[in-house]
């Protein structure tokens, strides 16, 4: 099945939108959170109301106390396949769209860690020894590991087209005979680094490296060094036609686990007393190093925005899938939509962020 995904442009214009929304800059202790909050009731009155078309689930954590959980009933769907109405609950797997591209970001760091996967210094094309006839150009013999996980190869790829335009890069190279080849082989148009560019061919070839460096496929490795570690037990990771886990957007999880995952990353890469991801990986996953526009920045595989000593980092997905993390306060908000394909589906979790979360943390810490 071809994944079906919002079209870079629509990214561009949410996060253009989002930067521009003031979070958190609070430094006083949250008072102890317990039983039904008045953030959950605000939050299932403003779905009962239509306010909140299409929101499936959000999570809410501050300096470890859970603000909010709730689930909601909604038409679904996974890579594109509708799954009818579906009651939405702490069990539920749901797709996490783009936001896939960020775990493997995470999984990245922790093979590099192990020593499995090059530098990001390394030259890509170098990685990829089959494919040595394409070596000889001057800007694609310039490419990096690094310009793969920052968006920034160079290279020709189009994904504003719809998902059903054969003309779309992603649908291309989902049709080819070899993904890798197509990525590498398209024309340069840039030099490497010079321009931001939504592409899931280059997260591609980010994840072959990782399955061919650690000697399994990239979900078995995520379930031993990153969901075991985390309590994660069940989750699925959809492959596209060859087999091959989709690295760009085929993870389901649930609410409660993704925001795991954040919590984690909250913590500085540590859970239980456990390194699940190296400190210095995340410091520089979180380092800006791509400009994507509307004051929103891209480090390695995870968007940026806000000042650099207190930024908000966050993965988003087609339909209004997203985790937040800001570090600097604790925070943790995780929400899942099913507003698939829709221009307006960054709404959802905007207007949760900024109607529901920071203005009940806010409230508390007036307290």
């Amino acid at each position: 099945m071809i994944p079906v995904r919002a079209a870079p442009r629509l990214l561009r214009h949410l996060v253009a939108r989002i930067s521009g929304v003031a979070l958190l800059a609070l430094s006083a202790m949250s008072p102890a959170i317990a039983g039904q909050t008045k953030m959950d009731k605000k939050l299932n009155a403003a779905v009962l109301a239509g306010e909140l078309p299409g929101l499936h689930a959000t999570i809410a954590e501050f300096r470890g106390a859970r603000l909010t959980e709730v689930y909601f009933k909604g038409e679904d769907e996974t890579w594109g396949r509708p799954l009818g109405s579906v009651q939405h609950g702490p069990e539920t797997l749901h797709d996490l769209r783009s936001v896939t591209k960020s775990i493997v970001g995470l999984l990245y760091g922790i093979a590099l860690e192990d020593g499995l996967v090059p530098p990001v210094t390394a030259p890509l094309l170098a990685q990829f020894p089959a494919y040595a006839d394409l070596a000889g150009d001057p800007l694609r013999d310039q490419i990096t590991v690094e310009h793969a996980l920052t968006l920034s190869m160079g290279a020709t790829w189009n994904e504003n087209l719809p998902y059903s335009d054969p003309r779309n890069s992603e649908i291309a190279m989902e049709r080819a005979p070899d993904r890798y080849r197509f990525v590498l082989e398209q024309p340069m148009e840039a030099a490497p680094g010079s321009k931001w560019t939504y592409s899931g061919g280059a997260v591609a070839l980010i994840g072959k490296l990782i399955a061919d460096g650690v000697g399994m496929p990239i979900d078995d490795f995520a379930k031993a060094r990153l969901f075991d570690p985390l309590g994660i037990t069940r989750f699925e990771w959809i492959a596209g036609a060859d087999g091959v886990p989709s690295v760009a957007s085929g993870l389901r999880l649930t609410a409660n686990d993704l925001t795991k995952i954040g919590n984690m990353i909250d913590n500085n890469g540590v859970a239980d007393g456990q390194i699940i991801v190296p400190a210095a990986w995340l410091d520089a996953s979180f380092t800006s190093r791509a400009e994507v526009g509307g004051g929103v920045r891209y480090g390695y595989l995870w968007y940026i925005f806000g000042s650099e000593e207190r930024p908000v980092i966050f993965a988003a997905g087609n339909g209004g899938q997203r985790l937040t993390v800001q570090p600097s306060v604790d925070l943790v908000v995780t929400s899942f939509a099913g507003n698939y394909n829709q221009p307006d589906a960054w709404h959802i979790p905007l207007r949760v962020m900024r109607d529901f979360v920071v203005p009940d943390v806010t409230q508390r810490l007036k307290k």
